[in-house]
């Protein structure tokens, strides 16, 4: 810390997921291997996409750019746990904390809006098969990709501008394996009620958002495939069910860890592994099985 008219916290510690050194090495070995599958599974898709003509439809589109956010949004957690855990160097710089937290948001808001258009790619297709080249065509498929990008972009910017405005000037001790929000500001040297409330209903109200959109257009889409039984919507169906299977994993850990001011209880760190490593890993085993 340095000392000027009051101490001003300029590392953080990040006491990660164990003390134990048995519990340390078996924790590195699964993010390396979870890291590893992220990384092989998503490029993997990514290049049999991009070489294969009859993979240019739109929804292959969107997973090949779903796919791209997975391997950089586990890269923003993934590597610096697996150091820790194997040097035990737990210190990081506030400004790598608050870059961290930055790209955390930038990229994990920018899945979830990702996800809804794919829900809607989907709802398209189903439901409105004659119109589905029109709707989805080259030029809205990109500028749907970009509406995602720039949203996360100015969520993150949000999140990230309110966490500098707070004085940090006691401990500097962070009940988790990578910086976020929830155990951050319980540091803060001020009365944080206001900005829990900003940063819950920023977060969480994205996340709460986007999922209920999205079981808005499954339920839109059941209801249409019941009234018209036929191969190709149960073929587009299952599709479907993949893509539910991959937004439970992502949206239901960050409601529970968002949509709640962040002083109200302790945030489960064993939770965060669900949507920081856990859902990487599942995106290309469900949307390729």
């Amino acid at each position: 810390m340095a000392q000027d008219n009051a101490s001003r916290v300029t590392e953080f510690i990040l006491l990660g997921l164990s003390d134990t050194q048995e519990l340390q090495l078996l924790f590195f070995t699964l993010f390396l291997l979870a890291y590893a599958m992220v990384l092989l599974g998503n490029l993997l898709i990514i290049v049999t996409v991009r070489t294969d003509p009859k993979l240019s439809s739109p929804m292959y589109f969107l997973l090949c750019h779903l796919s791209f956010i997975d391997i950089c949004y586990t890269s923003v957690t993934a590597p610096r746990v697996m150091v820790a855990l194997l040097s035990g160097h737990k210190a990081i710089a506030f400004e790598g904390c608050m870059a961290q937290l930055f790209f955390l948001h930038f990229l994990g808001c920018s899945e979830m809006f990702l996800l809804t258009v794919m829900a809607f790619d989907r709802y398209t297709a189903i439901c409105r098969p004659l119109h589905y080249t029109a709707i989805m065509a080259h030029g809205a498929c990109w500028a749907l990709v970009a509406a995602c990008w720039g949203g996360g972009f100015i969520h993150s910017t949000v999140q990230t501008v309110l966490m500098l405005q707070l004085p940090f000037c006691g401990p500097n001790t962070i009940h988790s394996y990578f910086c976020d929000m929830p155990p951050i500001i319980r540091l803060a040297c001020a009365d944080t009620t206001l900005t829990e409330w900003l940063m819950a209903s920023n977060s969480g109200l994205i996340s709460l958002a986007c999922f209920l959109v999205l079981v808005a257009s499954y339920a839109l889409i059941l209801a249409k495939v019941r009234a018209h039984v036929s191969q190709g919507h149960w073929k587009a169906l299952s599709t479907c069910a993949s893509h539910a299977m991959a937004v439970t994993l992502l949206f239901t850990p960050c409601i529970f860890t968002y949509l709640r001011p962040a002083g109200t209880s302790p945030t489960n760190k064993y939770i965060c592994i669900i949507y920081t490593t856990f859902s990487p890993i599942m995106n290309p085993l469900i949307y390729t099985l």
